[in-house]
């Protein structure tokens, strides 16, 4: 006589349901807290106005004066009334416009490359090489960091005159062949790069140079793109080492011809200093927006690890 199933083995032998999850419910909000958090953002969002208006407000207000006409007033209103970029042609006529670009564009270069090359050269030996005095002269060259060019300057031109290098391009260049600050923001790109891509290299039998070149140059694009954007910038805008070391008005930069637009009592127009000025500013945006993809990077890698 067979003896009818228990409900136990009935359960046993039910195909188990799968179980969805149960969603996760979210905080309900009263309404106070979306007020607090509506107001939270406008003031986020206001005071990001507010420093773009600060910041870019100059440069809209010269581009502003710079396309103004003859007959026009400066202070007359915000938006010109006779636009016109005869402005710019005047400046050109004015003074060697190109002669002044092309001397700082030969020192921008110069800057950019020596600082590329012995900037990154610098951070590498002062993060990856292990040889006795590196933490000294970490710590000499974090301390002068501390200390303003002025206090430097005249040290700095007696050096240059001893070396006969006065009234020249080179003499220009030569004190921002490299800068401190390149060297600490090449020196955090390389620290950020993980020890085991280098144990890998060295297995593999590359030498010093070739992980250098190979593994981590390639691997601090970004710090490089910055070392780039900043060299090029103390070299554009460097007003007051060329007012020491160059005479010669054929030597001049461009900060140097604006100094003498700005003086000449026949063309002291502030139409013409502000598309001078304007003049001056556009390379170092098309550089800026041309590399800020590799700049913000770089920033990022020098903020891993220091």
């Amino acid at each position: 006589m067979s003896t009818p199933p228990s409900p136990r083995s009935e359960a046993a032998t039910r195909p188990v349901r799968a179980t969805r999850p149960v969603p996760a419910t979210r905080p309900v909000r009263s309404g106070a807290d979306r007020r607090r958090r509506r107001i939270g953002l406008a003031g986020r969002y206001a005071t990001l106005v507010l420093m773009l208006v600060v910041m870019l407000g100059p440069i809209v207000w010269q581009f502003l004066t710079s396309i103004r006409g003859r007959t026009e007033n400066v202070y007359d209103g915000v938006l010109p009334s006779q636009p016109t970029l005869d402005n710019y042609v005047r400046v050109a006529e004015s003074f060697p416009l190109l002669q002044y670009v092309g001397n700082t564009l030969t020192i921008a270069v110069l800057a950019i490359t020596s600082n590329l090359l012995f900037a990154a050269m610098g951070g590498y030996a002062l993060s990856r090489a292990a040889w006795k005095g590196r933490g000294v002269v970490f710590t000499v060259l974090v301390a002068t960091l501390m200390f303003p060019f002025e206090s430097v300057m005249i040290s700095m031109f007696l050096t240059v005159r001893e070396m006969g290098l006065v009234d020249t391009l080179i003499g220009v260049w030569l004190p921002g062949a490299v800068s401190v600050l390149n060297i600490m923001i090449m020196r955090a790109a390389f620290l950020a790069v993980p020890r085991e891509v280098e144990e890998a290299a060295v297995l593999d039998g590359a030498g010093e140079w070739t992980r250098f070149t190979r593994v981590f140059l390639p691997a601090a694009k970004g710090a490089l793109a910055v070392v780039c954007i900043t060299s090029f910038m103390g070299a554009w805008d460097d007003f007051l080492w060329p007012l020491l070391v160059l005479t010669d008005s054929d030597n001049y930069t461009l900060q140097l011809g604006l100094k003498t637009l700005a003086g000449a009592t026949t063309v002291n127009d502030q139409r013409l200093i502000a598309a001078g000025a304007m003049a001056a500013l556009l390379p170092m945006m098309l550089l800026f927006f041309a590399l800020q993809r590799f700049f913000f990077k770089g920033v990022g890698e020098g903020a891993v690890k220091t």
